[in-house]
């Protein structure tokens, strides 16, 4: 019974963390376009730039 005095603390505050976190996140615009990000991975990647030969 000891270790609830430890572990029910602990859970809360892991829990209000993650709350803050998918807040911010929800915040700052993470979640806007999910329709795009399921669409990018069926366009290729564009070609990387040649370097100059010297």
């Amino acid at each position: 019974m000891d270790a609830l005095i430890i572990l029910v603390p602990a859970a809360l505050v892991l829990g209000l963390l993650g709350l803050g976190g998918f807040l911010w996140a929800l915040r700052s615009g993470q979640y806007e376009d999910l329709d795009g990000a399921a669409s990018r991975i069926l366009f290729d990647d564009p070609p990387p730039p040649k370097e100059p030969k010297p």
